[in-house]
């Protein structure tokens, strides 16, 4: 796997608006949002996406929505509701080659799915 902007993010070699950091997850705030809250979790391993994920990543990838739940529930849009969202390789739009959950929240949002 190629170095990826998230390892860099994760050395603290790229500032980064941090929200939550333990010794598998990180999460910070996106620097291009698409929503008012909109917060990238990843795990620290370097794991490129869910579709080359190993079986043995389950238990990080399960973790990293326990700490999407315990964000929103901070961020206090549990109660109106948030989207978590994956994309999967180039047409799934993910753009980084590194597995990341967008926590979307703040608003009503839409279900703009459409191909390009």
């Amino acid at each position: 796997m190629a170095e990826t902007v998230f390892q860099k993010i994760i050395r603290k070699e790229i500032p980064a608006d941090i929200v939550y950091e333990d010794g598998d997850i990180l999460a910070f705030k996106d620097i291009h949002p698409i929503a008012p809250v909109h917060i990238l979790i990843i795990p620290k391993k370097p794991i490129e996406s869910i579709a080359t994920m190993d079986d043995a990543d389950a238990l990080v990838v399960g973790k990293i929505f326990l700490v999407a739940r315990n964000i929103a529930r901070d961020l206090k849009i549990s109660e109106k509701g948030y989207k978590l969202l994956i994309r999967v390789g180039k047409d799934g739009g993910q753009e980084v080659a590194h597995l990341h959950l967008h926590l979307l929240g703040g608003a009503r949002l839409s279900e703009n799915i459409h191909p390009v």
